[in-house]
């Protein structure tokens, strides 16, 4: 559930500390950054000197003025930043409140001794005992026990997770609460380098770099202000030939009412905003070209397992092959998962013994784990020389050659083809290479699911699933979640591989996961959206962390990724009509007295050539906070094709932007006129 942004932007604890940082954003290594608001300073500053020392003819009071609201232009740009990013310091304050407490109970050994440390203490592979009531001193996995969590100092929910051992819900994050039972962690960061941590720096923005849209933005604006530059220069030639001369004060603030202030001011709060707006909405971005690359996504890759059904299949029902007997299959399933700490290992255990009475509690002595990785897909025990095989079904019948010609075999395939088409996972048990028969393991699919989907399907994203299974259990599994395609019995290389050729076609493609196995396909992705509930690699590897772990929640990143777009290209064409809008507007006004011509343009009947360059001049500081609510708050998405959507923009925000300067700056003549300013 995404955090509620009905709080005031103005709210007196957000301006106060904006308001400074607006003028600590004076200082010229700060306000090169943006290069059209730094020349706005340049030529704030020069007018200033003027000010003190100039001989130009102007009356002071005007130029006084003149100075006080180019000023106000720059520290209006500054402040819109500063707000932007105040935001989000108020929560990376309460994060540094928790960090603070953090205290470590390490393990001392195999027992439950261990010493009282500071977090910042711990290391990478210490192990932590966490009893109910205590915090989570660092970003870990959990390698013993199972503990339910709170994690709303993270994600804002109250409502407690289960973490455990095995599977692809044992990552914590340091900060969240254990409110049950107890749980052994072993620590997977240093300190300063955990989630939280990075929290802190990307909710602040400490850490935000330009997107290659924003730096395109930039040049444009700064081509922008060379050309009135140049252009704004040949202006004394031409006064000067019809016999009259322009003060450089004159022509400096004529420089700033051309130049394309108004998006320069607002760009970067723009873009801190998109980010801050994920992270009100649960998701934490990486980066902003994450937040951009969202909104132009072409498909969508999901992992199948904790990410489309709920993660934890049950063993549900033993079916036996050749003639063996079901106590024998669920003796051999029970040794094959006893150190299997997986959610579906520990159901297999469970299901042996109350249904058929196993009671073996540990492994045999002397008994050698085969450890279960994504190439061979197959755990199980060697006992001596006998060896007890569990895992996919092709995989077992591979490790196994003499056993896929026999009769125990084609019934294997039948039985494990009955499970797939029921949607679940069939594993398939072998003692020294004899089939003894499968394993029904059960997906939930994950509830609304299919409905989310549709909407993603309406936006024109095609969703892939991804799993391990074979084709008939996939199928199932993707009909009944209602994804539009799906690629089956996937390896870590398939899944790259799949993304790769995605991305050869020229579309932008977004994965999500959460296991250790989706990690490099995260990484290859163009939007990597990882779930929290999810292992250390997955979320190191995904450019957003999705604190809900909700897979549909992309369409919800997919429409705030539209909606910065479209924000900045709305309020750059408003920016650009209202430079075309001003220039029109206040010419004609200043140069009548050399041109008498120009007369006849005035149709707003300024009233001198001092008040039209004023009024540009306040209309021009004005409307950047003006602008600042739209800017952080974004223009509303609507799903419609891009011709309509630049329809729309032309019509909004162009014909706004030729209208507002008119309307603006004669109702600003007026006033000036009227209270005598010029």
């Amino acid at each position: 559930m995404a955090r509620s942004e009905t709080k005031s932007l103005f709210t007196a604890d957000l301006i106060a500390p904006a308001i400074g940082d607006a003028f600590r954003k004076l200082n010229p290594r700060q306000l090169i950054r943006n290069p059209v608001m730094f020349t706005t300073g340049v030529v704030a500053s020069l007018l200033t000197l003027l000010l003190v020392v100039g001989q130009d003819g102007l009356a002071t009071g005007f130029k006084l003025q003149l100075v006080i609201w180019l000023w106000l232009t720059v520290l209006f740009g500054t402040f819109a930043e500063a707000l932007a990013e105040g935001r989000g310091k108020a929560q990376a304050a309460s994060l540094r409140a928790t960090k603070a407490e953090l205290t470590a109970k390490r393990l001392k050994g195999d027992g439950k001794a261990y010493d009282n440390v500071p977090a910042s203490a711990l290391r990478v592979g210490d192990i932590v005992l966490v009893e109910t009531g205590d915090l989570i001193p660092s970003d870990g996995d959990v390698v013993g026990g199972v503990a339910s969590v709170n994690e709303a100092a993270i994600t804002g929910e109250s409502a407690p997770v289960i973490r455990e051992a095995g599977g692809d819900r044992s990552a914590v994050t340091a900060g969240t609460r254990v409110i049950s039972d107890e749980i052994r962690v072993q620590v997977t960061v240093n300190p300063g380098q955990g989630f939280l941590d990075r929290m802190i720096a990307l909710v602040e923005g400490a850490e935000r770099q330009k997107t290659p849209n924003e730096i395109a933005l930039t040049l444009l604006l700064v081509g922008l202000t060379i050309i009135f530059l140049i252009a704004v220069g040949t202006i004394p030639s031409f006064a000067s030939y019809a016999g009259g001369s322009i003060p450089v004060a004159i022509l400096a603030a004529l420089l700033i009412t051309l130049i394309p202030t108004t998006i320069a001011a607002l760009l970067s709060a723009i873009g801190i905003a998109g980010m801050d707006r994920l992270v009100r909405f649960n998701v934490l971005a990486k980066s902003g070209r994450a937040v951009e690359a969202a909104g132009d996504i072409d498909v969508l890759l999901l992992d199948k397992t904790g990410t489309i059904t709920v993660g934890d299949r049950q063993a549900t029902e033993f079916r036996a092959v050749g003639g063996q007997s079901m106590a024998a299959l669920a003796e051999a399933a029970l040794l094959a998962s006893l150190a299997d700490e997986t959610p579906e290992g520990r159901s297999i255990v469970t299901l042996a013994r109350e249904t058929f009475g196993q009671t073996a509690a540990e492994l045999p002595a002397g008994a050698e784990i085969i450890p279960f990785t994504a190439q061979t897909r197959i755990s199980g025990i060697k006992l001596g020389d006998s060896v007890i095989q569990k895992g996919a079904v092709d995989s077992v019948l591979k490790a196994n050659p003499g056993a896929g010609a026999t009769a125990a075999a084609t019934e294997l395939r039948r039985i494990t083809d009955e499970i797939a088409r029921a949607g679940g996972t069939p594993l398939a048990v072998a003692k020294d290479g004899q089939l003894l028969g499968a394993i029904f393991l059960k997906d939930i699919v994950k509830a609304g699911i299919r409905e989310r989907f549709g909407e993603l399907r309406a936006m024109g994203i095609r969703t892939v699933m991804i799993t391990g299974d074979n084709p008939l259990t996939a199928s199932a599994i993707a009909a009944e979640a209602g994804v539009d395609d799906f690629l089956a019995q996937a390896t870590p290389e398939d899944k790259l591989e799949l993304i790769r050729k995605e991305q050869q076609g020229g579309r932008l493609v977004a994965m999500c996961g959460d296991g250790t196995n989706d990690a490099p396909a995260l990484a290859q992705a163009d939007v990597g959206v990882a779930m929290n509930t999810g292992t250390q690699a997955a979320r190191e590897a995904g450019n957003m962390v999705d604190l809900d772990s909700d897979p549909t929640k992309l369409i919800e990143v997919v429409g705030l990724g539209k909606q910065l777009l479209m924000t900045r290209g709305a309020l750059t064409t408003f920016s650009v009509a209202n430079d075309v809008a001003k220039y029109f507007a206040i010419i004609p006004a200043m140069f009548v007295i050399l041109y008498p011509g120009l007369g006849v343009l005035n149709i707003m009947g300024l009233t001198s050539p001092e008040s039209a360059i004023l009024s540009a001049i306040i209309f021009n500081a004005l409307i950047i906070p003006l602008l600042v609510p739209l800017a952080l708050k974004g223009v509303t998405y609507r799903p419609m094709g891009a011709g309509p959507l630049l329809a729309r923009n032309l019509a909004v925000y162009g014909l706004g932007g030729l209208v507002a300067p008119f309307v603006g700056i004669k109702l600003i003549d007026l006033a000036v006129g009227g209270l005598g300013l010029v």
